[in-house]
């Protein structure tokens, strides 16, 4: 018996017939079909790569999103603060409580509006609480220094308005000689509850638009001027609060100088009641 393997290779197609059986081409190649170790290491960094540089993108997306979002409430905070100043100033109410100061002055009742350049009082419709729906507020809007003494800040507290807490802040009351009585006001002290309108000013002065009383002996009608201290002329025509920010940045929204009209149409120096 012949055990001997023969090879036989046929020339018209790619099958080896030996002794045993026989095998295609096909065979042999999948036996050295496979991945090396140096393809999947190339594989494994570069798929790190791509995951490192998608990760680096988001954090670069998520920063760039969180700083529009200060950016923006930033610059709604500064527009919110400057809509709430021009509204309460909007809403001045003539008001001519007693003087609650000196006991013989109680029956002297006075204009309650102090302007000067860096406090105001007035009594306002209008209030951080409750808007134009709540009751008057007695306000006091003073300049305070800014935290750590840099720049200086706007602040205002609120009080519900009463005939006699609007007295109280009457300290006393003396001859003028063209006023008639100069009022002087208690001074204005912050509070815990004390709302900051603006922040991180350079400066922040008052001013107010009035007309110059004129000598009762030489009465004359003088037109409105703009001034720096009016307590004891009237009421105003208009209220200007001039501000600018410590530093400036053309990227934020930025304080600046507000104007508010005063519509009020009746004479400090007349007597008002319903008949």
């Amino acid at each position: 018996m012949n055990t001997d393997k023969t090879l036989v290779l046929d020339p018209c197609s790619s099958v080896f017939i030996c002794g045993h059986g026989s095998f295609t081409a096909s065979d042999a190649r999948s036996r050295q079909a496979g991945v090396t170790l140096i393809e999947v290491l190339i594989a494994v960094t570069l798929l790190s790569a791509l995951s490192v540089a998608m990760l680096l993108s988001l954090q670069v997306a998520l920063q760039a999103l969180h700083k529009t979002d200060e950016k923006l409430l930033a610059n709604r905070r500064v527009a919110g603060a400057q809509r709430v100043l021009v509204q309460e100033l909007e809403g001045l109410v003539p008001v001519q409580p007693p003087c609650m100061g000196r006991p013989d002055l109680q029956n002297s009742t006075f204009v309650f509006f102090q302007a000067e350049p860096q406090a105001m009082r007035l009594v306002s419709t209008f209030s951080l609480q409750q808007g134009w729906r709540g009751p008057a507020q007695i306000l006091e809007m003073f300049v305070i220094p800014g935290e750590e003494g840099a720049g200086v800040r706007l602040v205002v507290n609120e009080t519900p308005y009463t005939r006699i807490g609007a007295g109280g802040a009457c300290a006393d009351m003396t001859p003028d000689p063209v006023a008639g009585m100069m009022v002087h006001f208690t001074p204005v002290v912050a509070s815990p509850k004390s709302f900051v309108l603006a922040d991180k000013l350079a400066y922040c002065r008052f001013s107010y638009l009035v007309t110059p009383p004129s000598p009762p002996r030489q009465p004359q009608f003088l037109p409105p001027q703009w001034m720096t201290t009016a307590t004891g002329t009237g009421w105003p025509v208009a209220i200007r609060v001039e501000m600018a920010p410590l530093v400036a940045d053309p990227s934020h929204l930025q304080p600046i100088t507000v104007t508010a009209p005063i519509r009020i149409h009746r004479s400090w120096q007349i007597h008002y009641e319903d008949f």
